[in-house]
């Protein structure tokens, strides 16, 4: 039996067909159970009067903040849009509040890093071709019930830009994603028509350097998963999730590798980090 996470052939080449692959029991129930179980102590831990962050894929250039720059190399949290009242307090209790924990999980919480830096991830990251792979980012997404906000169509590549393009999305379903509760969309082949515009960090904050084509909601189809379950994304691949309609919520975890043999990256990316991020390993090397 294989190693968990090297593809097969014809999961490669659905991959590189349709742009994106789902791939069932990925994670174990234990290690599903670790993570949320360590989330939930981070939030206990959390005080919420230390930071007013919120994101948001709409309204970036706003609220961008120097903690959000930071959060690169931290475990920072952010707010969901709809967390606050008029009066800037919040409308619920945090933990049902807060739409994602990042960026770094995957570096410095050892519950999170031992899932990503785990022999099956590093394996499909080869798998797919990598030569030298890091994990650039980490999130964990609540997608909260009733206030979980949609993230926009738009292409990982935008925002951790290689020169060549080399960024994969690994997205690893924590519950049950369906469409009632916000899971991915993507429109099927549309890596094929390359990366349509950047997140560019500049002096005056962060903006993109084109306006945002339109899609044609027709063309996107549910990634419905079951727990446990991963999502590979293609870099380029136009993909969204739309508002949490249910009284579920839709937890994620959710990481972005880079390769960093033979690839530049780009000095006007959001993330500028002080440390270089460490390589992941096949198989058998040190």
């Amino acid at each position: 039996m294989g190693i968990v996470g090297n593809l097969t052939p014809q999961q490669r080449q659905s991959f590189d067909s349709q742009g994106f692959l789902v791939i069932e029991s990925f994670a174990s129930p234990a290690e599903i159970e670790a993570m949320r179980k360590r989330m939930d102590g981070m939030l206990q831990a959390f005080d919420p009067t230390t930071t007013a962050s919120i994101f948001s894929t709409k309204n970036q250039v706003q609220l961008t903040s120097e903690y959000f720059y930071e959060s690169a190399e931290k475990i920072s949290f952010f707010f969901e849009e709809k967390a606050f009242d008029d009066n800037g307090n919040l409308k619920q209790p945090k933990e049902l509040s807060i739409n994602k924990v990042g960026h770094a999980l995957h570096e410095i919480d050892p519950v999170f890093k031992e899932f990503s830096c785990s022999e099956k991830v590093s394996s499909l990251l080869f798998s797919l071709g990598y030569k030298k792979p890091v994990i650039i980012q980490s999130m964990y997404i609540f997608k909260q019930p009733g206030i979980g906000g949609e993230v926009t169509p738009h292409q990982d590549n935008s925002f951790l830009y290689t020169e060549p393009k080399t960024c994969t999305g690994l997205w690893l379903a924590l519950e049950d994603a369906t469409v009632v509760n916000g899971c991915l969309w993507a429109i099927p082949e549309s890596q094929k028509n390359g990366l349509v515009r950047r997140f560019i960090r500049g002096d005056d904050g962060v903006y993109f350097d084109r306006p945002s084509p339109s899609y044609d909601q027709k063309d996107f189809v549910p990634i419905e998963v079951k727990a446990g379950s991963l999502v590979v994304i293609h870099g380029d691949l136009i993909h969204q999730s739309f508002e949490n309609q249910s009284s579920n919520s839709r937890h994620a975890y959710s990481l972005h590798a880079v390769d960093t043999d033979g690839c530049k990256w780009a000095e006007d990316n959001w993330i500028r980090r002080k440390v270089e991020p460490k390589p992941l390993y096949a198989s058998g090397q040190t």
